[in-house]
């Protein structure tokens, strides 16, 4: 598709993240701005096949700039994944006359606008939206400084019953693959440990760090854990290791879950998912497609979505050297 662009639909797919609504606010503003039709499309894929589509303009979407998750739904799409549901698809877009789309979320929605543009050569923009921040070609995905915030405060209050019973607490934050999440807030919230899928700390490391931290007169401790560390199976077995080591902690587990993904966005959140709409927007204005929108030295870059979902996103080794010292 080479003819001018007129018409840009903007969908969210995944899982949710706090900034999605501001990103989509800032796709649709971008637009009216532009003098381009926007449509939002509702739940992802899904909603591309079945053409649940739904005209916005810069009215329609006021008052959701502070709001968590996505006012047009999320879904992850089976249908999409068969080239019978891409024709579909292809079919539905072409019939409503959008020319473009915006898709927010991770890799799995890079994936599928990746091939969707290689079989139909329709112009695509990525803009990342995932609290795990494992997305490469940008230092901040949307929802990431939310998410933090949101754990730094449970962990906070965590702290408080931790100290009022002497009690060590293992808390459980997202992150698959990637412990930027468990780093960050183990740091911001002064963890006495932080174990993460990228350094396999170890079991009897971990019992010494306890240990050091016992006799330097420490009542009660806080371990941040990340989903994916690969010391124990889960959570649960690292707490019944510990129980069985170091029976004068009273041990327990507190597991955060979704709640991190909830939420009014930050700041920083809103702000950023402003510049990444304006940015993917005007993009495909330019005759670009197959881009993601990223953060890298504070200005807005693309990069090509095979690089997006191939690369590897990679821990701060300064930050992880400053935890270590932390630790101590």
């Amino acid at each position: 598709m080479t003819e001018k662009i007129k018409k840009i639909g903007v969908m969210t797919s995944g899982g949710d993240a706090p900034g999605m609504n501001a990103a989509i606010r800032a796709v649709v503003r971008a637009c009216a701005y532009h003098s381009i039709e926007c449509i939002g499309i509702y739940r992802g894929y899904d909603g591309v096949i079945e053409g649940d589509y739904k005209s916005m303009d810069a009215r329609s979407v006021k008052g959701i700039i502070n709001k968590g998750g996505t006012v047009l739904k999320s879904a992850r799409s089976d249908d999409f994944r068969t080239k019978e549901g891409r024709k579909t698809a292809y079919d539905s877009l072409i019939k409503s006359g959008v020319d473009a789309l915006v898709t927010i979320g991770g890799d799995g929605t890079f994936t599928g606008a990746l091939i969707f543009n290689e079989e139909y050569n329709f112009p695509v923009i990525g803009i990342p939206g995932t609290i795990d921040n494992d997305i490469f070609g940008t230092t901040h995905t949307l929802g990431y400084d939310t998410a933090l915030n949101t754990v730094v405060e449970a962990i906070d209050k965590i702290r408080d019953t931790a100290s009022s019973h002497n009690r060590l607490f293992f808390v459980e934050v997202m992150g698959r693959d990637a412990g930027h999440i468990a780093l960050n807030t183990g740091v911001g919230a002064g963890a006495e440990e932080i174990l993460i899928p990228e350094e396999d700390l170890g079991l009897d490391r971990l019992l010494e760090s306890l240990n050091r931290s016992k006799q330097s007169g420490k009542t009660s401790s806080i371990v941040v854990v990340a989903e994916g560390d690969k010391i124990g199976k889960n959570v649960f077995e690292l707490k019944d290791y510990v129980d069985e080591h170091m029976s004068h902690y009273d041990v327990r587990v507190s597991v955060l879950g979704h709640i991190q993904r909830g939420g009014s966005p930050s700041c920083f959140d809103r702000v950023l998912a402003s510049r990444m709409g304006v940015k993917a927007v005007e993009s495909l204005l330019e005759g670009k497609t197959n881009f993601m929108v990223g953060l890298l030295n504070n200005q807005m870059e693309l990069t090509p979505l095979e690089q997006a979902i191939k690369g590897k996103s990679t821990i701060n080794l300064e930050l992880l050297r400053v935890s270590d010292i932390m630790t101590t």
